[in-house]
């Protein structure tokens, strides 16, 4: 770590069991994020930023007084065979935590997330109010795209808390970690989560599992080979609702990115399952917000499936999406820069970090200046 991080005062430890105090920190603190390793006094992630705590570095024979009395006879097993153990704790009236214990340069590490057991709504993470509709769909395959920390697991929990609190179903979750616990009080809909790692072994064997449990929504944590995608395509086909995320940059990125998980002679199957199953991809960056009680922002692009990009999609044309996507501004979709030009005037998010952000900062630049070009307005042909 850098030694620029920042500081912040903890308690000492103490016994009896030495490394809960800090679990209790993390969540006091609304750390994302807890880290234990020799070297290093306890770090921990707090909007977004690694701060330290001001107390001595721990020693190798700390680390392993704090981690020994949490670990069970599986995750020493897993330690001395894989070199790492996933696991998840629960400390009463504080909440639970994911963990991962590792070896690194022969010594024990940890890094812990906090799940969270209050889901966020679209309103209070600053999301567009057109993805209010992806909830009411009944089948098909959405997916939420962008880099890893770009806070696709939280769009998902709040899309899928919006089920939970409205629809008389059966939400099946394979995840991870899991992030969030969904609330039961007032709930309509019953929630099974699964945890990779913990209740079955990887994303794919969760889907093929997941059809015998009857299941009206999905949610697949990971989306990134063959077999775990044509399995959630499938599931879409026979009349699921599936949620889903992939590693893209924009909308029209993410047809082609699924399409690269494929054989070449496989194209065109795969686009006409896309053709007829997704229903709407939202691609997300966070990015610099201006107020201290919000340090970062989603940016979104979004498409919604309208028969057009449909078109495209089926056509090999996925270079006329971006423009489908512009001229769909009534359906409720948006691409980064009338995304970027919004939360400029909210107030949310500066003109110089919309512009250092902008995949067409020059675009962007005669957008906020109030001069629309045709392009910008979408201009396609069928």
């Amino acid at each position: 770590m850098s030694d620029a991080a920042e500081t912040v005062e903890v308690e000492p430890a103490s016994p009896p069991r030495e490394i809960d105090k800090y679990f209790v920190f993390a969540f006091k603190n609304n750390a994302s994020d807890l880290h234990i390793k020799v070297g290093e006094p306890p770090l921990f992630r707090i909007k977004g930023t690694v701060v330290r705590a001001k107390m001595a570095p721990f020693s190798e024979e700390q680390v392993n007084t704090l981690l020994e009395p949490i670990l069970g006879p599986k995750e020493l097993r897993e330690l001395d065979d894989r070199g790492g153990a996933d696991f998840a704790l629960n400390i009463s009236g504080v909440g639970r935590f994911r963990l991962n214990v590792f070896k690194q340069r022969g010594m024990y590490s940890m890094a812990a997330r906090c799940v969270k057991t209050l889901v966020p709504t679209l309103d209070q993470l600053n999301l567009p109010p057109s993805l209010k509709i992806i909830p009411t769909y009944e089948s098909g395959l959405v997916l939420v795209a962008g880099v890893t920390g770009a806070g696709k697991s939280t769009t998902l929990a709040a899309l899928v808390q919006i089920i939970n609190m409205t629809q008389p179903v059966h939400v099946v979750t394979i995840e991870n970690p899991i992030e969030y616990l969904y609330d039961k009080k007032d709930a309509k809909a019953f929630i099974d989560q699964r945890e990779v790692g913990i209740d079955l072994p990887d994303f794919y064997n969760g889907l093929r599992q997941v059809l015998r449990q009857d299941p009206d929504v999905i949610l697949v944590g990971e989306m990134r080979d063959a077999e775990t995608f044509e399995a959630a395509l499938m599931a879409a086909e026979t009349g699921h609702l599936v949620f889903g995320t992939i590693h893209a940059g924009s909308a029209a990125q993410s047809i082609g990115r699924v399409l690269d998980y494929f054989p070449q002679e496989r194209h065109g199957q795969i686009r006409q399952m896309l053709y007829f199953n997704l229903k709407a991809v939202v691609v997300q960056k966070l990015v610099k917000g201006t107020m201290p009680e919000i340090p970062r922002v989603p940016a979104v692009e979004i498409m919604f499936c309208n028969p057009l990009i449909r078109k495209a999609i089926h056509e090999n044309e996925d270079r006329k999406i971006t423009d489908a996507i512009r001229a769909g501004r009534q359906e409720g979709m948006q691409d980064f820069n009338q995304s970027y030009c919004e939360l400029v005037r909210r107030g949310l998010v500066s003109e110089q970090v919309a512009l250092e952000n902008s995949p067409n900062p020059e675009q962007l630049h005669m957008n906020l200046k109030g001069i629309t070009l045709g392009s910008d307005r979408g201009n396609i042909t069928g």
